[in-house]
């Protein structure tokens, strides 16, 4: 399969050894220096592009390739309010757009065990919830693209937990879900999520010991979804 990577960046590079390994041909690795390849590119050339980018540059870079019909596994977090304009361009022009804030198998996991927790919670009045995240100094988008996954399970299963908002040590407002973005190297990434109550605690977490797990779970996507069609997610690829 043809790969083109749109952000060659430390994902973009981890994605780039895998894709190789697993028997697939780079035809472009572009970042911002060199972007002005793309128009030497052929489409017809690229089965997908992988897109770890910026929050920035996303959008430029994840629309060139769906104007062209070329089928887009994106994980840049940061620029999701243009995400229904992709969605329709998708659909226009007949390809696939897939957008996950997280790859790895075990973050996503995770994630349906957080709603299926948070369901179990929902009637639990005397527990504040909270969340805090983890990540490389690196990191330019705050809360991270999981926390706000794993805060949107949580709103979606507890009627009281009305929205999220960053926390800043201050804040108390009972009906918001507050993060703490924590900017700490060498850490890939680390999400704990939190009940408690004056009798007890309840603390669900994962954390992350390497990129490798997003990387594979990048490649992993761009294999399955090179003849399909449409707006797709990891419950899509996981059969969630």
């Amino acid at each position: 399969m043809n790969i083109l990577i749109l952000g060659y960046g430390k994902m973009g590079k981890i994605i780039s050894e895998i894709a190789e390994s697993r028997g697939h041909q780079l035809v472009g690795k572009i970042n911002i220096e060199n972007r002005d390849e793309l128009a030497q590119l052929d489409p017809k050339k690229v089965d997908v592009a992988i897109e770890f980018s910026q929050p920035d540059a996303a959008y430029e870079n994840i629309s060139w390739a769906i104007e062209r019909g070329i089928p887009v596994v994106s994980g840049t977090t940061g620029w999701l309010d243009k995400k229904p304009i992709i969605a329709a361009l998708t659909l226009e022009k007949n390809t696939a757009f897939f957008y996950a804030s997280n790859y790895s198998i075990g973050v996503n996991v995770f994630f349906k065990v957080n709603r299926f927790l948070a369901a179990l919670m929902k009637e639990q009045k005397d527990y504040k919830i909270s969340m805090e995240e983890i990540h490389h100094t690196e990191k330019k988008d705050a809360p991270s693209g999981t926390a706000i996954t794993l805060a949107e399970g949580i709103i979606g299963e507890i009627p009281s937990c009305q929205n999220w908002a960053l926390s800043d040590g201050t804040n108390e407002n009972e009906h918001t879900l507050y993060i703490k973005a924590k900017r700490i190297d060498p850490a890939p990434g680390t999400h704990i999520i939190r009940y408690q109550s004056e009798i007890d605690d309840i603390e669900l977490s994962h954390t992350a010991h390497s990129r490798k797990g997003f990387a594979l779970g990048a490649v992993l996507v761009a294999e399955w979804i090179k003849d399909k069609k449409g707006v797709l997610s990891m419950d899509d690829f996981l059969s969630f």
